[in-house]
């Protein structure tokens, strides 16, 4: 048996062209390889594809020593790569592209506006100089999930106006008494409403601040408050009677009245940590002139480096800068003012 096998194989190498043999040792010896690899079922990577694709296109007789895959597979293969050269050709037909400066421009109106669809970021487009088509905005929107809706940084401003949050803060004096400072802070500017100082505070003293804060009509719907039993009943009763809803916060979670908190801190560091109180007079006093600078003349980061009370630009046409001291030189304030 063995004798007549090599005597075919002999047979065929003087009978098949040299370029055949050739073709077909190769494809052997490639599936081989594949062979070798692991054990099991042989794992057919992207280049070994490739290779039969090939010797598919320049050997005829291919077919004959293919083992590891049926020949339909490497039909497959073969209408596989044409269709990636043709999406790899025609990547760049269509539509040409609009500019990114206008791709991000409706993305951002898109984004800052979720209750606009299309034609009105369309119309917005066209006040603003950029004659595109509808379908193209379209394209480019941001994709939402569910019904378009403010998010909570604009629905808390839509209602800043109407919350107001008061807390006390301890400052030391010289002789180390504890006198407590009693604040009222508006959200919608982060502006100091009322302040006083007392040594005794009392749910009757406290209510008593927010009568001073808030004359006439000018109480806010919501108060924001911590759970300090100093805010007794006396203290609830007159947030009813001026229209008032109380809204304390969760035990044990001071973030939930963030904005106070944060100036206490700022009162603190800017404040309070370089001056010596020597008593409640001192302290009104020493306060008065700080919350006189942090409404009127301090830049806050929340209000896009504005004041709380609001400041005007002064061009350099105004004059030089001028500094003005708060608190002795620890702050000061700049404005213009003809020379």
């Amino acid at each position: 048996m063995i004798f007549v096998q090599a005597f075919y194989w002999l047979f065929r190498a003087a009978l098949v062209p040299r370029a055949c043999l050739v073709a077909e040792n190769a494809a052997l010896r490639q599936q081989l390889v594949c062979y070798q690899r692991k054990r099991g079922r042989p794992r057919i990577a992207g280049a070994d594809r490739l290779f039969w694709v090939l010797l598919k296109q320049f050997w005829s007789g291919w077919k004959s020593s293919l083992v590891i895959v049926q020949p339909d597979t490497v039909c497959r293969w073969h209408r596989q790569g044409f269709r990636i050269l043709w999406r790899w050709k025609s990547r760049r037909q269509g539509r040409p592209l609009i500019d990114a400066e206008l791709r991000a421009l409706i993305r951002r109106m898109s984004r800052e506006n979720p209750l606009w669809g299309a034609p009105r970021i369309r119309a917005e487009l066209r006040l603003l100089g950029y004659e595109i088509a509808e379908s193209t905005v379209a394209r480019y929107m941001v994709r939402r999930r569910g019904n378009p809706s403010p998010g909570w940084k604009t629905f808390l401003a839509n209602h800043s106006q109407e919350i107001a949050a008061c807390d006390f803060f301890v400052v030391p004096t010289a002789t180390f008494r504890m006198l407590y400072c009693f604040v009222i802070l508006s959200h919608d500017r982060r502006r100091v409403l009322h302040f006083n100082v007392t040594t005794n505070p009392t749910a009757r003293w406290t209510a008593q601040q927010l009568t001073e804060a808030f004359p006439f009509d000018a109480a806010p719907r919501y108060l924001r408050r911590d759970n300090d039993a100093i805010y007794g009943k006396v203290f609830q009763q007159r947030i009813a009677a001026l229209g008032i809803e109380d809204r304390p916060t969760t035990p044990g979670s001071p973030w939930q009245n963030a904005y106070v908190e944060r100036l206490v801190g700022t009162v603190r560091r800017e404040c309070l940590d370089h001056v010596i109180v020597l008593g409640k007079d001192h302290l009104r006093r020493v306060l008065s002139k700080f919350f006189a600078y942090y409404n009127g003349s301090r830049a806050h980061q929340g209000l896009e480096g504005d004041a709380p009370l609001g400041r005007e630009r002064e061009p350099p046409e105004l004059g030089d800068v001028v500094a003005t001291p708060v608190l002795g030189g620890l702050h000061h304030c700049y404005s213009r003012r003809a020379a």
